[in-house]
């Protein structure tokens, strides 16, 4: 029997030549190919790696919860399960569905995954949902359970957690969500926790915070992390060990100070890089405004507001409304690259939508400079007069997959804006989808198939397409990297300055990301709850910013650099009253 010192010492999991296999009509598809890896009590361990690099599977395969038909065909995955002994469980070797394995889930390895409100049930209450883990693993009544409940939110620092336990996912933020999430995974005391991509959807801001409850409540009680994300500042913020994976496969591993200083293989070179290029300005885009200043304006927005009614009262009388842009004042040059920053809810979406005119304003005016140089209050325009603006200012949205018809060939969703303008034969429009196609570095091929073909990255590159397909003058992008990896999300952008070299663009860009911003825009905005607070240079404003809740902002990005690991202060901005 190993002593209580020696049995610290051990790995509390060790992976060893772990493959996960899925049987497809090609034969089986190893999604994880041979990968080890070790665990150690009080340490975090981040698992990196691009889309489809197998991270999250052999997370899932940890737990006996791989998606079918996929399943566990080689390797063991050794949980040193108890304190002060030797005793050591094979969990590759356990049924999914036996009683040991159902019993280790949620109580010694419990996960966070990636998007709370899929993960919780939008018909239970918080405090029943937390509740039923606690009852399903410790002999505890209900009264007891909701009192542990309430215990875990004030824990988690969930604001008033007696009333919040009667509450329902959806009346929680994205960051109060994310904190439920880690009361229910902490309910039981695990040994490990593992985190699959916890704060890729969440703001800056309340990633800082989501990622020092999780170190504080990791420091109290010695309990081991592996965190999986692919955002390389998260990574230089918590991680002691680092394993980088492509294609199934642990390509590098180590402490995370020497893989940050010397990366060892290709991949985790050109991983770092990517990082660095996105946190300084992008030397094409320097290069472009030497050779060609930035025009006239092209877009104008002026005291642009826009409500939504909250409720009716009696005959549909409006009662409460959201303000959601209030009094919004920017402006848009020729050939110019302007951002908009801020958290959820700030407006940011909202206003990119006023300006395309997807939605109309509640008051204020938009005013649209066209190609004869007329100045058009697109306004208060009805819907039958946007036909041609709609044409000159176009959209990209977030999300590519949502944004494409699955049921269209790529070929028909870039031609849509062609068929809907008129004015082209049949010929002409499959001349203009090849030229478009290899604009955005696309193959002629891909017109003939459906979206699902295709990565991430690929179908971002189709939405540009479609966008640019009836040669428009300014495109809005609404988060149009948020959902790429960092080295596809550097190409994209990339790609828009190719475009707009060529074709003379301008655009809005709209994100949460300090670093996109940065590389990208000439200017910046930054929003807070529907008001544009600063609007500067954006080396300027993100070097010397003069509102506090930029400062709140640039505080709470992760440096990707872990030598300079706590050296920035976290600022929290409150308005004053």
């Amino acid at each position: 029997m190993a002593n209580e010192s020696e049995a610290a010492a051990l790995p509390i999991l060790e992976i060893d030549g772990l493959v996960t296999e899925f049987a497809t009509s090609r034969g089986a598809f190893r999604a994880v190919d041979g990968i080890s890896l070790t665990l150690h009590r009080g340490k975090t361990l981040c698992v990196v790696g691009e889309s489809g690099s197998g991270k999250s599977v052999m997370a899932r395969s940890i737990l006996q919860i791989v998606d079918q038909p996929g399943r566990i065909v080689e390797g063991s995955i050794e949980f040193n399960a108890v304190r002060g002994s030797d005793r050591v469980i094979d969990l590759a070797k356990l049924d999914p569905r036996s009683k040991i394995m159902r019993g280790i889930r949620g109580r010694d390895i419990a996960m966070i995954f990636q998007e709370p409100m899929s993960s919780l049930s939008p018909v239970h209450k918080i405090g029943d949902q937390v509740g039923e883990v606690i009852r399903l693993h410790e002999r505890l009544s209900k009264k007891q359970a909701k009192e542990k409940t309430v215990e875990l939110l004030r824990k988690v620092e969930i604001a008033n957690p007696e009333s919040a336990v009667d509450r329902y996912p959806f009346e929680f933020s994205g960051g109060m969500r994310q904190r439920a999430m880690i009361a229910m995974a902490l309910a039981c005391n695990p040994s490990i926790l593992i985190a699959d991509e916890p704060t890729t959807a969440l703001d800056v801001t309340i990633q800082a915070e989501i990622l020092a409850l999780i170190r504080s409540l990791q420091t109290s009680s010695d309990m081991a992390v592996l965190f999986i994300t692919h955002d390389m500042g998260v990574v230089a913020e918590i991680a002691d060990e680092i394993a980088v994976m492509r294609f199934g496969k642990v390509v590098e591993q180590g402490n995370v100070f020497e893989v940050f200083a010397e990366p060892k293989h290709p991949y985790t070179q050109g991983l770092l890089q990517s990082v660095r290029d996105l946190d300084r300005p992008s030397p094409r885009r320097l290069e472009m405004r030497q050779s060609k200043p930035l025009g006239e304006a092209r877009l104008i927005s002026q005291k642009v507001r826009k409500e939504f009614p909250l409720s009716s009262g009696f005959l549909g009388r409006k009662k409460d409304v959201l303000i959601a842009v209030n009094d919004a004042d920017l402006e848009l040059l020729s050939g110019e690259n302007f951002g908009i920053v801020g958290e959820s809810g700030s407006g940011k979406t909202t206003l990119g939508r006023c300006l395309q005119r997807i939605y109309n304003v509640t008051s204020g005016s938009i005013l649209y400079q066209d190609e004869t140089g007329q100045s058009i209050d697109l306004a208060p325009l009805k819907d039958r007069e946007l036909k041609q603006p709609w044409r000159d200012i176009r959209m990209v949205f977030q999300d590519p997959f949502a944004s494409l018809n699955p049921r269209m060939t790529v070929g028909q969703i870039i031609a849509e804006p062609l068929v809907t303008a008129g004015g082209m034969s049949g010929k002409d429009i499959d001349a203009r989808v090849r030229e478009l196609l290899d604009l955005v570095g696309l193959p002629s091929s891909a017109a003939s198939r459906y979206p699902h073909a295709f990565s991430g990255g690929q179908r971002q590159r189709i939405s540009i397409a479609r966008a640019i397909a009836p040669n428009p003058r300014v495109i809005i992008a609404d988060e149009a990297t948020s959902a790429l990896d960092v080295s596809l999300r550097t190409q994209v952008l990339d790609l828009l300055l190719d475009l707009q070299e060529k074709l003379d663009l301008s655009f809005i860009l709209i994100s949460h990301d300090i670093s996109v911003i940065r590389y990208f825009c000439d200017r910046i905005a930054v929003m807070y709850r529907g008001r544009i607070v600063e609007t500067g240079p954006t080396e300027e404003v993100c070097s010397n910013p003069s509102h506090d809740y930029t400062r709140s902002l640039l505080s709470a990005v992760p440096v990707a650099d872990p030598t300079k690991r706590g050296t920035m202060q976290r600022l929290r901005y409150r308005e004053q009253a």
